[in-house]
C-alpha cells in the first residue's frame, strides 16, 4: 500500500478513546494560488494549522493555553499527499484529526474535501511538547497534556470524536 493511499497515518492502539476531530469550510482566495490558479503547495500547511488551531480551543491545548504552561510544540514533521488540485474560489472543508498517543506529543491527521466529497489533499504533523525557556523536549507528559487526556477519557469530547 503507498502512503498516498492510506486513510489513516497513526496507529490506532485498542482501548484507546477514539481520535478528537472537527471540520471547518473555506474557500481559497486569490492569495492562496499561484499564477495557474491552483493553490500553491506552501498553503496547505496554513489549512492545516487554522484547522488544528480551531480543535485546540476546544480540547484545551491552544496557543494561549501552551504560552500559559510555559510550554512550545513545535512541529516536527509535517507531510502532505496531493491528490488532486483546490482552484481558486472553490469551496472546501478541512478535517482534522488529533490521534491519541500516550508521548509528549501530538499526532494529528487532515483531510481536505472538495465540495463533490472527494479528497484533494491529506496528511498529518506531529508536534513535540518542550520548554518554553530551555527548548528541551519534554520526557514526561506535561499537566496540560495531561488534563486535556484525563477528560478525553472522561467522554467530555463526545460531540468532537470522529
Amino acid at each position: 500500500m503507498t502512503r498516498r493511499s492510506k486513510t489513516v497515518y497513526f496507529e490506532r492502539e485498542p482501548g484507546t478513546p477514539k481520535p478528537l476531530g472537527l471540520k471547518i469550510k473555506r474557500r481559497v482566495r486569490f492569495s492562496e494560488v499561484d499564477p495557474m490558479g491552483i493553490v500553491w503547495f506552501g498553503r496547505y500547511a496554513t489549512y492545516f494549522e487554522e484547522a488544528s488551531t480551531e480543535l485546540g480551543k476546544l480540547c484545551g491545548l491552544s496557543f494561549p493555553d501552551f504560552i500559559k504552561a510555559k510550554l512550545r510544540v513545535p512541529i516536527v514533521q509535517h507531510h502532505v499527499d496531493f491528490i488532486q488540485p483546490l482552484n481558486l474560489d472553490e469551496e472546501f472543508e478541512i478535517a482534522c484529526s488529533l490521534v491519541w498517543n500516550e508521548g509528549a506529543r501530538l499526532n494529528t491527521e487532515y483531510e481536505l474535501f472538495k465540495t463533490d466529497g472527494s479528497i484533494a489533499v491529506r496528511g498529518f504533523t506531529v508536534q513535540l511538547f518542550t520548554g518554553a525557556d530551555d527548548h528541551q523536549p519534554c520526557i514526561v507528559t506535561p499537566p496540560l497534556l495531561e488534563r486535556c487526556r484525563q477528560r478525553w477519557k472522561a467522554g467530555e469530547f463526545r460531540e468532537l470524536q470522529a
